[in-house]
């Protein structure tokens, strides 16, 4: 079992071994979880959202203190994942923070009402991907698990050696303007990204299977808050573009 998501790896759920049926991961508890999650974030996103309009010299201070504290919970969930039920919440709060003083920028900058659609395109997204994978129109295969991850490898690789480049004043032409090409490849990483949803309910569904224990639901639940913040702040980004043709 793989999935394209590196906080939700392939061997994840290895090494438990049956426990005791109440104390073990579920979906229905997964799900409750995730919505608890994303309370957390909008709550967070909205003081973030307030401050920037009183505030707005403060939103790259909240920008960088939420992206960078997220970064860390993040590590620590990761490697940490008993701790799942303490820093999965407080990574919520932190890319909540993030999150809300991006999008009101975007919302400033570009025009307003982009932040509702991104927010409606995400949900109607992940939607859209857990009825294909219920209903077995798309299925994780280890081909297609195999291709996703590639791909999202690939574009890890073009970010990161971008974040290098600007560091020596160069920047990779195209891919992040506005043109056909930028276009272009905003909506194959929104592709990506969706597709990673996919491989997402595929590890919970696993896990759940297999009789990971109850901390675990927390574990699913900050995976696939992951894989949603990246799908946002990409298809935010498309739409930002697409204002600017």
């Amino acid at each position: 079992m793989r999935s394209g998501n590196p906080v939700l790896s392939a061997n994840t759920f290895e090494r438990f071994d049956v426990y005791e049926p109440t104390r073990t991961m579920t979906i229905e508890g997964t799900a409750t979880k995730t919505g608890m999650l994303l309370l957390l974030v909008v709550a967070a996103a909205a003081f973030t959202w307030g401050q920037f309009f009183n505030d707005p010299e403060t939103a790259t201070l909240w920008i960088i203190g939420g992206g960078l504290g997220g970064l860390v919970l993040a590590l620590i969930t990761v490697f940490k994942q008993q701790w799942a039920p303490v820093t999965a919440p407080m990574y919520a709060v932190a890319e909540g923070l993030f999150l809300g003083a991006i999008s009101a920028m975007y919302n400033t900058f570009y025009y307003e009402g982009i932040v509702f659609q991104a927010v409606c395109l995400t949900f109607g997204t992940m939607f859209a991907m857990l009825f294909a994978y219920r209903s077995g129109v798309v299925r994780a295969t280890e081909k297609f698990k195999a291709g996703v991850i590639a791909a999202t490898g690939g574009i890890f690789l073009v970010y990161m050696a971008s974040m290098l480049l600007n560091l020596f004043g160069v920047s990779i032409p195209g891919i992040f303007g506005a043109g056909p090409i930028g276009i272009g490849f905003s909506v194959i990483v929104v592709i990506i990204a969706a597709l990673n949803l996919v491989l997402d309910f595929d590890f919970i569904e696993q896990g759940a299977a297999r009789g990971a224990p109850k901390y675990m639901e927390w574990y699913g639940a900050f995976g696939l808050l992951v894989t949603l913040v990246w799908l946002y702040l990409e298809i935010l980004r498309l739409l930002s573009k697409l204002n600017r043709r």
